[in-house]
């Protein structure tokens, strides 16, 4: 076998970018017998003093205008200065791999359109599962399917909290704590927690299953940080668990692309998903149902899709082709069941005045529980039939301004 050299510079040093270099040391042999690629990190940069086992530098430009270097791994995060470099890097005819999915979910047309112009490619399948194989399967793989479904657990943080809250028993404060202990939660938890991470996933995720634009400025997210116990007790209790989803479907001609907490029936894979693992599960016209599976975060198992993703450009030159703006459905237009939980007073003629102002609004109750009952006040738990997303929240404005309405304590959507 004759064994092709490819050098490559790595901007950004902190946990993914100095996990490539332990990875590329570590198994550089390896890498080399199976595919006949040899890796070899010219230099890293990063603008704190770290430590590696390669040549380091402050200065960016001395990388992306390397002439022997031909990959740039972009592992800064965030838009700026990432953006700049990326963009530089391209120009300079490199091609990028970057695990940056805040810079792709906002900014994914811009760089491949220049990515296309000079000839290169820019892969990120690092950006979205963690090691999970998902975005290479979407483009390569799965090249002969229609895909009409990408959904799942994209955040290992929140799925550590809602499986430990499950669980446990333990609130969300409680469930948040351990998991900025075991360092899955930043000290400022707010880009886990309340969607913005898995809103960043999904975009991409739409845009490489259906080839789509999507302007993330206008993608429904919420987070988790109002689920509480009595949400997962009573979930339970009706054959759900709780899991926060990101969904990318096609319908008709238009595009969703969500992000909330979902009441998952029990017996579905994505049911069981423990801790702080991934999974996205597929659906493609030829090849039906898909799942997969595995560490959706951590230094060496997104160094793992890096270093897939370097290979691959070593092997073909793989292009995304250029994006077609997507027709994003409105969540206005979104149609699901709904879970809604409120306190009233424990009195007559509380549940005829809410049944009225659903009913208002054409939507259909399927069952309403009352549950415990605190001094003169009862929780009430309500579930939905199929309903239109703007009649549900227009029925749920009515019951706020009801006087046999104490509080609307959650909503949340049921089923896939």
């Amino acid at each position: 076998m004759t064994m092709k050299k490819i050098n490559i510079g790595i901007l950004g040093l902190g946990t993914v970018g100095a996990a490539v270099a332990e990875l590329i040391k570590k198994n550089s042999k390896t890498i080399a017998q199976k595919t006949g690629v040899q890796i070899s990190l010219k230099k890293g940069c990063d603008i704190r003093k770290v430590r590696i086992p390669y040549p380091t530098t402050r200065n960016p430009y001395e990388i992306i205008n390397d002439p022997e270097i031909s990959v740039v791994v972009e592992a800064i995060g965030g838009v700026n200065p990432a953006k700049k470099y990326v963009l530089d890097s391209i120009r300079a005819g490199k091609h990028v791999v970057t695990t940056n999915k805040e810079l792709m979910a906002l900014h994914m047309e811009e760089i491949l359109s220049t990515a296309a112009r000079m000839g290169v490619s820019v892969l990120f399948e690092g950006a979205v599962g963690g090691g999970i194989p998902i975005l290479s399967a979407l483009r390569d793989n799965l090249a002969a399917n229609k895909i009409s479904e990408v959904y799942g657990i994209v955040n290992g943080t929140t799925n550590y909290i809602l499986s430990k809250m499950s669980r446990k028993g333990w609130e969300f404060p409680e469930a948040l704590k351990a998991a900025q202990k075991k360092g899955y939660a930043e000290a400022n938890p707010k880009l886990d927690v309340e969607g913005y991470d898995a809103s960043y996933k999904a975009v991409i995720l739409a845009a490489v299953a259906f080839g789509a634009k999507v302007d993330w400025q206008k993608v429904y997210f919420e987070g988790i940080s109002r689920i509480t116990q009595e949400d997962i007790r009573y979930a339970e209790e009706i054959g759900y668990v709780i899991k926060l989803l990101a969904i990318a479907k096609k319908v008709g001609g238009q595009i969703e692309v969500r992000v909330h907490p979902t009441l998952v029936p029990k017996d579905h894979p994505l049911s069981f998903i423990p801790g702080p693992m991934n999974a996205i599960y597929v659906r493609g016209d030829a090849v039906g149902e898909l799942m997969f599976y595995g560490q959706g975060a951590g230094g060496m198992a997104t160094a793992s899709a890096v270093i897939a993703d370097i290979l691959s450009i070593q092997k073909s030159n793989p292009e995304i082709e250029s994006l077609e703006k997507g027709k994003l459905r409105p969540m206005e237009e979104i149609e699901s069941r709904y879970y809604i939980r409120l306190t009233a007073p424990d009195r007559h003629g509380v549940l005829a005045g809410i049944s009225r102002a659903f009913a208002e609004q054409k939507v259909s109750i399927a069952a309403v529980v009352q549950k415990e009952t605190k001094g003169k006040t009862a929780a009430i738990v309500i579930i939905i039939h199929q309903a239109k997303e703007a009649n549900l929240r227009r029925a749920v404005a009515k019951l706020k301004k009801l006087s046999v309405v104490k509080e609307v304590n959650n909503v949340i959507r049921v089923g896939l």
